[in-house]
């Protein structure tokens, strides 16, 4: 497969979109834009006009530095207004063997038999655990031998009006979408290795003014549940404990964010509504601050964790990714708090090739992971947003017939076709004919290659009429 992609990670800080060239499966970045969020809080489209505009901008940028004009792109979707659902389906195998047609059967009847509510669509459906009659836990039943399947699937679906206002803002910018991937899903799938997929794994995405969570175990992720705290609620704090204005306080959470160290120093900042004046602060309090919120935002998401009744699947820990991951002492703070588990910053992934050194940060995880998903590297089996099935099979179905066979067929074929021509002509010769003469149609049509006595009587009346 050789293709040009577009991905768009439409976030709540930042837009980014990347341009890549995918060639068997190898990613390649070609060009890539960035703009600030506008339009957008916390995950969802606030302002139409607003958000299309930024989306545009990261686009065109991307163009130009690819110098190729896409018309398509996968599109990220905050887990804002995200659910999550189980659902089971049950099918016989009526020939034994397993293929892509019953486990997109099985998939499908899960689906049916969930219960999606009218205000929803369906995202993803993730199957992570398949049974084949009696076995349980197979990774991949495709090719098995079995007359009955059933799929354990995790549907994640979305509000309608969420999803329309996301397709408005991305079609203003005058990009169609032919793909929509939850954030966490996408940035599990740049993050996660495969030793992790087996054992199971979270991943926390802590982003600018959201955090999301997502576990994986089995063949798919499990459960996703999402924050609207991020980032940007530190500055927030700063601001007002510091009395200094948002962009200063962003500095100073950049340049002394520590989470790990205190120090008395003393530092000098202006003071809101009156910048020619400055108040001297102390970084104790900075650390104090920044710390305050961190716990809470890890805790909250240590209950989340908790209530999915899935943490003694998780053998690989905890992965940490996001922009916030920037701030040090984070990876320590995390460790403490999921004491059981360990924890790990992200890394850039070495699944994509001509990586900016702007884009190996963490907070660009989601947009990477789309790229990858759109190259299909995603879940091994998948409904996706538009119902069609994803599956990482490349097969071709077995022609069952050999030579003699085909040969018949087209020899049935061409008999239909001279019976046709024959029936035309009699058809003209009846028009021509007194029509209370005898006719020949009226005898039985017998193939030409039995040797028939009314066949012979039919040709040699033929010959002398």
């Amino acid at each position: 497969m050789n293709e040009t992609i577009l991905a768009i990670d439409i976030g709540s800080t930042k837009i980014c979109a990347i341009i890549a060239e995918v060639e068997d499966s190898n990613v390649k970045i070609i060009g890539h834009g960035i703009s600030k969020s506008q339009g957008i809080k916390k995950g969802a489209i606030t302002n139409i006009e607003l958000s299309s505009k930024a989306i545009k901008k990261a686009i065109n940028d991307a163009k130009r530095i690819a110098g190729s004009d896409l018309t398509s792109a996968t599109v990220s979707i905050s887990n804002a207004y995200a659910k999550s659902l189980n659902s089971t389906g049950v099918v016989n195998i009526p020939h034994k063997d397993i293929s892509i047609k019953e486990i997109t059967r099985v998939m499908q009847t899960a689906l049916y038999n969930a219960n999606v509510p009218n205000e929803y669509d369906v995202v993803h459906v993730l199957p992570y655990n398949f049974r084949v009659d009696d076995q349980d836990y197979i990774e991949d039943p495709f090719g098995m031998n079995a007359s009955r399947m059933e799929v354990d699937v995790n549907i994640v679906m979305t509000q309608k009006s969420n999803l329309s206002n996301l397709k408005k803002a991305v079609q203003s910018a005058g990009i169609e979408i032919d793909g929509i991937v939850l954030s966490g899903y996408a940035s599990s799938i740049a993050t996660i290795n495969e030793d992790e997929k087996e054992l199971g794994v979270a991943v926390i995405d802590l982003g600018g003014q959201t955090s999301n969570l997502v576990i994986h175990t089995g063949n798919s992720i499990r459960y996703n549940d999402f924050l609207g705290v991020g980032s940007n609620h530190i500055t927030n704090d700063l601001s007002m404990a510091l009395h200094t204005p948002i962009q200063t306080a962003e500095s100073v959470k950049v340049s002394h964010g520590n989470l790990i160290e205190k120090s008395n120093e003393i530092i000098e900042l202006p003071i809101i509504g009156d910048e020619d004046k400055k108040s001297a602060v102390s970084l104790e309090v900075v650390h104090s601050v920044i710390y305050s919120r961190v716990e809470e935002v890890l805790m909250i998401l240590a209950n989340s964790l908790e209530k999915s009744s899935l943490q003694d699947q998780i053998g690989a820990g905890i992965i940490l990714t996001g922009g916030m991951t920037k701030l040090k002492g984070i990876r320590e703070l995390a460790q403490s708090i999921f004491s059981a588990m360990p924890v790990r910053i992200a890394k850039a992934t070495n699944k994509i090739d001509g990586l900016f050194d702007e884009l190996k940060d963490p907070a660009y995880s989601t947009v990477l992971g789309l790229l990858l998903y759109k190259s299909g590297q995603h879940t091994q089996y998948e409904i996706d947003f538009q119902q069609e099935v994803l599956h990482s099979k490349d097969f071709q179905e077995e022609n069952l017939n050999d030579i003699k066979i085909a040969n018949t067929i087209n020899e049935v074929e061409d008999n239909n076709k001279q019976k046709k021509e024959i029936n035309i002509q009699r058809q003209q010769q009846s028009n021509n004919t007194d029509p209370d003469a005898f006719s020949f149609d009226d005898l039985p049509n017998i193939s030409e290659e039995n040797n028939n006595p009314f066949k012979k009587l039919a040709n040699w009346a033929k010959q002398l009429f």
